[in-house]
C-alpha cells in the first residue's frame, strides 16, 4: 500500500491545487444545502455574520495568533516526524505567492466554518461539530500529535463560535490560523 506522502509525490501542483479546490467546493456546496434546511429563513442565517470588529479582533485575530504561536513552539520543541503531514501542506505553499495563500485560505476558512460551525455546530451541537471536523481531517488520522493538534483548534474554533455566535470572528481565526502556518511554509525552507 502506497504512502500518502508517495501518492501526494505522484500528483503535479496544479492536480493537488484542483484536488484541493474541488474538496472546498464541496465541503461550501454541504454548507449552502444543509444550511437550506437548517434555517427558516435566509436573515436567521445572515444573524450569523456580523462585522463587530472589536469581537472579530479579540476572539478571531488574537485567538488564531496565539494557535499558531503555540504551534510553532510546539515545532520547535518536538521531532520533525510529529509534524510530518505527508508533504500535502508543504506542498500546497512552498511555491505559492503570499497572494495565492490569501485566496487559498480564505476559501477553506469560509467554507470549512460555514459547514462546521454554521451548520453543524448549529444543529449537532458544538462537540459533535468538533469531533467532525477532526474526522474530516483524514490524513492526521494516523498523526498522534497532528490528530490532537487539529481537534484541539478544532474544539478552540467552536468555543469562540459559542462565545460570539459569530462566524465572520471563527472564519477569522482560521483564516489567521491557515494563513500564519502557510506564511511559515513558504517562508522557512528557504
Amino acid at each position: 500500500m502506497q504512502s500518502q506522502r508517495d501518492i501526494v509525490n505522484q500528483l503535479t501542483d496544479e492536480q493537488l491545487t484542483k484536488q484541493l479546490l474541488l474538496s472546498q467546493g464541496f465541503i461550501l456546496f454541504l454548507s449552502i444545502l444543509f444550511s437550506y434546511f437548517l434555517f427558516d429563513h435566509l436573515s436567521e442565517w445572515m444573524q450569523l455574520f456580523r462585522v463587530d470588529i472589536q469581537e472579530i479582533i479579540y476572539h478571531g485575530v488574537i485567538p488564531g495568533c496565539i494557535v499558531v504561536a503555540v504551534d510553532m513552539i510546539l515545532m520547535y520543541l518536538l521531532p520533525e516526524r510529529y509534524y510530518d503531514d505527508g508533504g500535502i501542506n508543504q506542498r500546497i505553499f512552498a511555491n505559492r505567492s503570499v497572494f495565492g495563500i490569501v485566496k487559498l485560505v480564505l476559501l477553506i476558512a469560509i467554507a470549512e466554518e460555514l459547514l462546521f460551525r454554521g451548520v453543524l455546530q448549529t444543529a449537532a451541537g458544538y462537540i459533535i461539530a468538533s469531533i467532525i471536523f477532526t474526522i474530516v481531517h483524514v490524513r492526521y488520522l494516523k498523526k498522534p500529535v497532528l490528530l490532537i493538534s487539529v481537534l484541539l483548534v478544532s474544539f478552540y474554533l467552536g468555543y469562540m463560535f459559542e462565545l460570539t455566535g459569530n462566524l465572520l470572528t471563527t472564519i477569522t481565526a482560521h483564516f489567521i490560523i491557515d494563513f500564519l502556518t502557510g506564511l511559515f511554509i513558504r517562508y522557512a525552507k528557504k
